[in-house]
C-alpha cells in the first residue's frame, strides 16, 4: 500500500508550471537537494538522482526535457551541460536567488524539494512533516522560503543532516496548499476533521459519564444519610418538609433532582430539592458524630 508521503510526491509529479523559470526553479530544487553531476567511462556528460523515488526521478526528467531538451537516453554534449550549469548552477550550493524570486517559482521550489528530500507521517496517527537536508544553508534557504509564505518551519540538527519540519497540522495543510498538491490536501483535511469530531465525541462522552457517575454517588450517598436518620433517629421526628423530602429521596433513587421536586407537595425546584437533602445529611451527619 502506498504511503501517504508516496501519494502527496506522485501528485506533485503530475502539477507543471506552465512558464520556464517556475520550471527552471523547481527542476534547481531538485538538482541541489539530491542531483549529482558526473561522466562515465567514455567521457560523457551523466545527469543523476539520489533518490529511491520513482514519481521524483519521473519529474526530474521531464523538467531536463521541457527546460533544455535534454534527453536521458542521449549522452550530454559540453555545449548542454554548460547551458545547464550556468542557469542551474553548481550543486554546492543554494539555489540562485534570482530563480526563486517570484513567488510563483518559490511555489516550484518548495516543490521539488518535497520531492526530493520530503516526507510526511500517516495522517491517521499524527502530524509531521520534514525536509532532511544534507547542508545547512539548503536547510535554511528552504526555512527562508517558507516563512515567505507565512509558514513557520523549524530546524533541527539530526547527526550530520540539517532537519526542516513542521508539526502543526495547519501549516503542514497550508505547505500542501502552496505546493499545489490540492487532493493530498483534501484528505488531510477530511481525516483532520473527522478526528476533531471523534475527539469531540470522545469528550463529551467522558463528560457525560463523569457526570453520570456523580450523579450516582451523590444519590447513593443521600439514601444512606436517609436511611441512617431512619434507623437512628425516626422520620417522623424529622420537620415536614424534610421527612416529605426523605421518603421521596427513599421512594425514587434514580431520579434527578428536578424531577423530585415535582414529586413533592407542594412541587419546589431544584435548587429547593437540593438545600432539603443538604440538611438531611447536615443532620445524619451531626447523629454519626
Amino acid at each position: 500500500m502506498m504511503s501517504f508521503s508516496s501519494e502527496v510526491k506522485q501528485e506533485l509529479s503530475r502539477q507543471f508550471s506552465g512558464a520556464r523559470h517556475c520550471q527552471l526553479a523547481e527542476l534547481a530544487a531538485i538538482m541541489h537537494f539530491c542531483g549529482q553531476l558526473g561522466r562515465d567511462g567514455e567521457g560523457h556528460y551523466t545527469i543523476g538522482l539520489q533518490t529511491e523515488n520513482e514519481w521524483t526521478v519521473r519529474k526530474c526528467f521531464t523538467l531536463l526535457k521541457k527546460t533544455f531538451n535534454i534527453d536521458t537516453d542521449d549522452w550530454i554534449e559540453e555545449e548542454k551541460m554548460q547551458e545547464f550549469l550556468g542557469t542551474i548552477g553548481k550543486l554546492d550550493g543554494p539555489v540562485d536567488e534570482l530563480l526563486i524570486k517570484n513567488a510563483c517559482c518559490q511555489r516550484a521550489f518548495l516543490r521539488g524539494a518535497f520531492m526530493s528530500v520530503g516526507s510526511i507521517s500517516d495522517p491517521n496517527k499524527g502530524y509531521h512533516l520534514e525536509f532532511v537536508c544534507d547542508r545547512e544553508d539548503m536547510a535554511l534557504q528552504l526555512q527562508s522560503v517558507m516563512h515567505g509564505f507565512d509558514i513557520q518551519a523549524k530546524i533541527v540538527k539530526r547527526k550530520k543532516y540539517s532537519v526542516v519540519y513542521l508539526k502543526e497540522s495547519e501549516e503542514i495543510v497550508d505547505l500542501l496548499n502552496v505546493c499545489e498538491a490540492h487532493v493530498s490536501l483534501m484528505k488531510l483535511e477530511n481525516l483532520r476533521i473527522l478526528k476533531d469530531v471523534r475527539n469531540h465525541v470522545n469528550r463529551k462522552v467522558n463528560c457525560e459519564t463523569a457526570n453520570i457517575s456523580k450523579t450516582v454517588s451523590a444519590a447513593t450517598r443521600q439514601i444512606n444519610d436517609i436511611e441512617y436518620l431512619r434507623d437512628h433517629y425516626g422520620l417522623n421526628r424529622l420537620p415536614e418538609p424534610l421527612r416529605q423530602m426523605a421518603e421521596v429521596r427513599l421512594e425514587n433513587p434514580d431520579t434527578p433532582l428536578k424531577e423530585l421536586g415535582q414529586l413533592l407537595d407542594p412541587p419546589v425546584g431544584k435548587s429547593g430539592v437540593n438545600h432539603r437533602l443538604r440538611k438531611l445529611s447536615e443532620l445524619a451527619e451531626t447523629l454519626k458524630q
